[in-house]
């Protein structure tokens, strides 16, 4: 049986051919048609709009630095001339989506036709992108393009809480969205690391839970996570006055994104409730994370807030989050439990549900709708809330299923605080590991889903937490180049979607990211492998690729590491044995970035049945049983469906199905303390001829400590007697957190 590795998720092959491309348009077209010639721009060139756009043509011209006063209205009598560019409301060749477009950029005329605002700024982006990335200033290729996107929610959240950014920044990212036409902004204004809008009702969200004393997230936990008040010289932190957030909305719209604010609840509360804390099961500050649902003072508050907050912000959703709230006040608070029993409510679950179903009647009532993470699902969602799923596709997939329209933004793809490259060259990150490659390769609609239930996932959106991301600077190189990547997974078809193609179309962009100033992530020279097994036959097929375009990969398969000499990589290798590919980038004769390594193992273990006395957790059961003796090694990310998750001890039994003689058995841990990864205390591997009598257990103690943040990898080996066995027992000792481990390896 065949399984295909996650280290990446989109089958590449070598980009040694891939030739540029002259249409770089991204996110790509849904149809272009190159022609010969070019369209030449220079000062004397006019841009003719139809009343309804000039705001559109205005800003196109500001963006590629043509004089305003070139911008002129035609009116329905009007036919316009040569040299001109056309801003005109009509149909789009057929096309139904009110976001769809048609530009045609001829020798003597360009014209964006498109019969709604929404689909003009579609288009203007188009051509803002083809005049950037222009080599000859004003010198546009002559294409015909018809165009409109596959999901209509295409998003990217940023949160503002663990590390406050000011509107400057959120103006420039922004703009850089309508550039490759994401339309939502979630806009994460409060969490537990600080409260950011103005409500004017209750005064001490900004004057004290907006400050803190570490002057980022990191030192401020580390300090015990206490919160300061302004004017204090020691306090950090800020929040945007409801008049700077009404001027986000109002920038945003002019470019066609639609700000969704959040306001958490009910967990991620503690900075309300250091201010508030009468809001909380236990009445003090600093003890409770959540509201105290039993309180109808609780909901007093929030129906307070939202007012304002929806005279603020126009959007049709409001998210309210509904994520990680711990139950354990509410079973301690007897107001809580005293709901539970008048609302004949089942459990604590059944109270978050019940809160969520109240605010979201409070929201319908002003014409809005509830947009919540996947949690809300849980003791029942509320009858017309959007479900976004974050904690892979599971609770998307059940909302979908019973008719709530989905927003879909797994952490594995869609989560932009995960590393992008090796952790070991990265500034510190949450964990995981996301390359630009990943993020293309994503299907936003999952295989399980009819033809009924896919129509419910409404679109994607990339997430920035900001935990460790305290400056601008390092936000926009988190972002960047995913970001990009996302707006064109959120736009094409799957019959579109190309991975060379789109690396092609990439790498001039970068130029148009230089141009304005963002310090997004430089193409990774490292080599990224990716294997497939056919363990029937044993054999496996490795295919590799690195981020930089057309790139020179020499390989060796004996372990060494490879120079200019070694073999150049032209194509996927088959193998049949068991061998060690390290693999490197060169131009000329300079290696680049660190070697990659990938071990083949055709071991004893490999496609053998495994039984499990304690099962793996739910959230991590990577590809089931077969995980661990599938001959695929994880990557960097525990949630790369490679590595298998416990919240308990491991404990499994693997069969070889025949006697056979076996000297060691080994297994690789990861561990990043931050998510709540760890390594086992230790690990015990014992063996039996018959499943019934088996040996003494081989014991293999941890080598590490638990107190460093970075992940760390550790091989666990059981060097055994080397005598006939069938039966192989593992159990591993949980520390605490959850246990992450990839493959069995025995010989």
């Amino acid at each position: 049986m065949k399984y295909i590795s996650a280290v990446l998720l989109v089958v590449c092959c070598s980009l040694a051919m891939a030739q540029p491309v002259r249409i770089s348009i991204i996110p790509k077209p849904l149809h272009a048609e190159e022609k010969p010639g070019v369209f030449l721009a220079d000062e004397s060139t006019m841009i003719i709009t139809d009343p309804e756009y000039r705001d559109v043509a205005e800003m196109f011209a500001a963006s590629v630095s043509m004089p305003a006063g070139n911008v002129r209205v035609l009116t329905r009598s009007q036919q316009a001339g040569s040299n001109a560019i056309v801003f005109a409301k009509r149909a789009a060749d057929g096309l139904t989506d009110t976001s769809a477009y048609r530009l045609t950029v001829a020798p003597d005329i360009i014209t964006i036709a498109a019969p709604t605002r929404t689909g003009m700024l579609n288009g203007m982006q188009s051509l803002t992108q083809l005049f950037l990335l222009t080599q000859r200033k004003g010198s546009i290729p002559c294409v015909n393009i018809t165009d409109a996107p596959r999901f209509r929610y295409r998003g990217l959240m940023l949160d503002v809480s663990r590390n406050f950014y000011p509107i400057s920044f959120v103006k420039k990212l922004i703009d850089l969205m309508a550039l490759y036409k994401l339309n939502t902004f979630h806009w994460h204004l409060v969490d537990g690391a600080g409260w950011r809008l103005q409500i004017n009702r209750y005064p001490l969200l900004t004057k004290q839970a907006a400050w803190r004393t570490g002057a980022n997230w990191k030192q401020w936990r580390k300090e015990g996570g206490r919160y300061s008040s302004e004017g204090d010289p020691n306090a950090y932190g800020g929040y945007y006055t409801q008049q700077e957030a009404r001027e986000v909305v109002q920038y945003a719209a002019k470019r066609g994104i639609t700000v969704i604010p959040e306001i958490e609840m009910p967990g991620h509360s503690e900075e309300v409730l250091a201010a508030y804390p009468y809001l909380s099961c236990s009445g003090e500050p600093y003890r409770n994370s959540e509201y105290c649902l039993g309180n109808d003072a609780t909901f007093n508050f929030l129906q307070d807030v939202l007012t304002e907050v929806m005279d603020i912000f126009p959007s049709t959703y409001i998210h309210m989050g509904g994520d990680e709230a711990s139950r354990k006040a509410w079973k301690q608070c007897p107001k809580c439990q005293r709901r539970i029993a008048n609302e004949q409510l089942k459990d604590e679950n059944g109270l978050q549900s019940y809160a969520m179903k109240r605010i979201e009647r409070f929201l319908q009532q002003h014409g809005r709708k509830l947009l919540g993470w996947d949690e809300i699902l849980e003791g029942g969602i509320a009858p017309a809330a959007t479900v976004m799923s974050w904690r892979g596709e599971a609770g998307g997939i059940a909302a979908a299923q019973e008719g709530h329209d989905v927003v879909m933004t797994p952490e594995s793809y869609c989560y932009f605080d995960h590393y992008q490259d090796n952790p070991a060259t990265q500034p510190e990150a949450f964990g995981g590991y996301l390359p630009t490659s990943m993020v293309y390769g994503y299907n936003p609609v999952p295989a399980v889903l009819d033809s009924v239930a896919a129509k419910h996932v409404i679109g994607v959106q990339a997430n920035l937490w900001t935990e460790y991301i305290p400056t601008m600077e390092q936000a926009e190189y988190m972002l960047f180049p995913r970001a990009i990547a996302l707006a064109e997974n959120g736009w094409i078809s799957l019959a579109q979607k190309n991975a060379d193609d789109f690396h092609s179309r990439l790498y001039p962009h970068y130029g148009i990211l230089q141009k304005k100033q963002v310090n997004y992530f430089r193409p990774s020279a490292q080599v990224i492998m990716q294997t497939t097994f056919d363990s029937a036959i044993r054999s496996a097929t490795v295919r590799m690729h690195t981020e930089r375009y057309q790139p020179g990969i020499h390989y060796t398969l004996d372990g060494t590491a490879p120079t200019i000499q070694s073999p150049l990589y032209e194509g996927e290798l088959e193998v049949d044995s068991s061998v060690i590919v390290q693999a490197a980038y060169f131009t000329d004769s300079t290696r680049h970035d660190t070697l990659s390594r990938v071990e083949i193992d055709f071991h004893k273990a490999l496609g053998k049945k495994v039984t499990y006395k304690i099962p793996p957790s739910k959230r991590y059961t990577a590809r089931g049983d077969a995980t661990l003796v599938n001959g695929y090694r994880g990557t960097y990310t525990y949630s790369d469906g490679q590595w298998q998750g416990f919240d308990t001890d491991i404990d499994f039994t693997i069969d070889l199905e025949k006697t056979d003689i076996v000297h060691f058995v080994t297994l690789n841990f990861q561990q990043l303390i931050g998510p709540g990864v760890y390594m086992p205390e230790y690990v015990e591997v014992s063996v039996s001829a018959d499943s019934v009598n088996f040996s003494e257990p081989v014991k293999v103690l941890n080598q590490l400590t638990y107190d460093k943040r970075e992940l760390q990898l550790q091989q666990y080996r059981a060097v055994l007697k080397g005598e006939p066995v069938r039966y192989i027992h593992v159990y591993a000792k949980n520390h605490k957190g959850f246990l992450f481990t990839d493959e069995v390896i025995v010989y």
